[in-house]
């Protein structure tokens, strides 16, 4: 009986998913550092990671960043298929469909700021709406609302301006936008 070997081509399009998406997971792993005064209520820092690759080298090349980061990051902290891990891929799923949409809005107006702050209001509203369909069966789920709005407000502006900061001060290596 012979066996034989199936050979894998690494391409430089994987070489780079591979190193966004670990900076990305090590940016979640100080995101999961930070003390947080409410469960859920997290910077996301990740998402400037998410933001950069999105604008730099399109769509499909951040869904491989985002979903890698969800996985080994889950991996890495211990919640893999636990609650967390199905509240991270629901937020992480409604923001990149959140971003598939609005990256064809005029560029003028939607940039790395409002780009983040509308991917953070459907990351936190992907989660909300998971957690009162599965976890709390209540609606007074939902009167975290204004609590999660106002911090995806504040640090989805924070990760677009990080994001807009290095878009501005790297330059673009074959992006394919």
């Amino acid at each position: 009986m012979t066996r034989s070997a199936i050979e894998l081509t690494v391409t430089a399009e994987d070489r780079r998913v591979a190193w966004l998406a670990t900076a990305a997971v090590g940016l979640s792993l100080v995101d999961a550092a930070i003390p947080s005064p409410l469960p859920g209520v997290k910077p996301g820092l990740a998402n400037i990671v998410t933001l950069v690759v999105l604008l730099r080298y399109g769509w499909g090349t951040a869904v491989w960043v985002s979903v890698l980061r969800v996985l080994a990051g889950s991996l890495l902290l211990g919640y893999f298929l636990a609650p967390g891990f199905f509240l991270s891929l629901t937020g992480t799923t409604l923001s990149l469909l959140t971003l598939g949409l609005a990256r064809h809005l005029p560029a003028r107006w939607f940039g790395p700021v409002s780009l983040s702050i509308l991917a953070a209001f459907a990351h936190i509203g992907g989660q909300l709406l998971l957690a009162r369909a599965w976890l709390i069966p209540h609606d007074g789920v939902f009167l975290l609302t204004p609590v999660f709005a106002g911090a995806a407000l504040v640090f989805g502006t924070i990760n677009g301006l990080i994001a807009a900061k290095l878009l501005a001060d790297t330059p673009a290596m074959d992006s394919p936008r």
